[in-house]
């Protein structure tokens, strides 16, 4: 047993009882401080004959042996704070097992206090993992720790009994082509699931993560995603009672890339092309009046690239189509790019007409993967709070906890 505390250090022992806050049968028995470390280290223990519960039938026990544990607490008055205690086993004769208890102040297997753990989510939420590291003097390696921990707690709280209708999209996680794949609820706007790659493997993740959380694949209803053919390969090996809409603004951006196709060739041979790059692709809204000028001015030329912006701006037209003319109105706009005589063009038609039902799903599901581009923003805002992450795995865990903030910050919070 430590030494108990002498009487003039009451004062300071009745200050860090309160800030404790401990029950029955522990006690504060002695307080050292160390000014060279600039470090107090607060010891706890329990008399002798003490009853702890058994943690797997809840039976009374006395102690059986203990263990001698340590845990960072919250810094006081700018001091490191750390506490001492045995940890008891008991022999519990109902269960005839010899367990360690649970503390009240720590997690199980952690090196850190609840109160300091609360406080490093709240740092991690708002700043690089490496600053909160720096500010709490810890090696950022156990602040990831922390981190992991109460994310993959939330995620696995996240309830998919309602979730029906889902939006994919890829987005870069490092230089030279390494991705990520999100899968989004389109309904509650919350990322229920994100894995390294953007291949056809990542549906068969997905679909074993539903299962995990018992969630039956057909369950999903409507699923939005790019042309990419391992997106659709996957969600028809996966999830084949699935109705897919194709991204009506990456439809809209093939279109782009096919205008500026007849850009580049034409302005080979015609110089007033150069630099009018931007012309064609943005929204002429959104244009400076000098701009829509000289827009109008080239439009209205023979110029091929004039014929491929009117197919662009025949194909905005078609999301206000009314639905029960939207399929005549794309056949339509296919039978005009296919002889437009702009090759690019009539490769889009060929594009288009191959992926034809999942364009004029739209019309009955509304989804679209914009609410992607948002999160998107929020992933590269990932990527500089886990600065020097070394692995996917801590992004990811930082996607979550940037993209589901609202809910998986609150866990992090409650005890404040």
């Amino acid at each position: 047993m430590w030494t108990p505390l002498s009487k003039q250090d009451n004062l300071m022992n009745d200050v860090f009882k309160i800030m404790l806050d401990l029950e029955e049968p522990w006690k504060l028995v002695d307080i050292e401080h160390d000014p060279q470390e600039e470090a107090w280290h607060l010891f706890i223990d329990f008399e002798r004959g003490a009853l702890f519960p058994c943690p797997h039938c809840g039976t009374l026990c006395k102690a059986y042996d203990a263990e001698k544990k340590q845990w960072r607490h919250l810094d006081v008055w700018k001091w490191k704070t750390y506490i001492h205690a045995r940890v008891p086993r008991t022999d519990c004769k109902k269960c005839n097992k010899i367990t360690m208890i649970s503390v009240k102040w720590s997690r199980p297997l952690s090196h850190f206090t609840l109160d300091f753990d609360a406080w490093a989510m709240r740092l991690m939420a708002e700043m690089p993992v490496n600053a909160a590291a720096r500010e709490l003097r810890e090696h950022d390696t156990r602040m990831w720790r922390i981190f992991h921990h109460y994310v993959e707690q939330a995620m696995n709280e996240l309830d998919l009994t309602s979730v029906r209708r889902i939006a994919i999209d890829e987005t870069s996680s490092r230089r030279g082509h390494r991705y990520i794949t999100l899968f989004v609820d389109v309904d509650t706007k919350t990322i229920l699931f994100a894995t390294e790659g953007k291949g056809k493997d990542t549906l068969a993740r997905f679909k074993q993560h539903l299962l995990r959380k018992g969630v039956e694949p057909v369950q999903i209803q409507e699923i939005c995603c790019d042309m990419s053919p391992s997106f659709i390969g996957g969600i028809k090996e996966h999830f084949p009672t699935v109705e897919i809409t194709f991204d009506k603004f990456h439809v809209m951006k093939m279109v782009n890339d096919a205008v500026d196709e007849v850009r580049k060739t034409e302005q080979k041979e015609e110089p007033r092309l150069k630099r009018s790059k931007f012309l064609w692709l943005k929204n002429e809204a959104h244009l400076k009046a000098e701009q829509r000028e000289t827009l109008q001015s080239l439009k209205d030329q023979n110029l091929k690239t004039g014929r491929a912006y009117r197919l662009k701006l025949a194909m905005q037209e078609l999301w206000i189509t009314p639905h029960v003319f939207a399929d005549v109105y794309l056949r339509e706009w296919l039978s005009w790019a296919r002889r437009s005589q702009l090759e690019p063009m009539m490769d889009l038609a060929k594009t288009v007409k191959q992926h034809e039902e999942g364009i004029l799903r739209w019309f009955h599901s509304r989804m679209t993967n914009g609410l992607l581009e948002g999160i998107n923003g929020l992933v590269q805002a990932s990527k500089r709070k886990a600065r020097g992450y070394r692995n996917v795995h801590n992004l990811i865990a930082m996607v979550y906890m940037t993209a589901n903030k609202n809910r998986l910050s609150a866990l992090a919070a409650q005890r404040s």
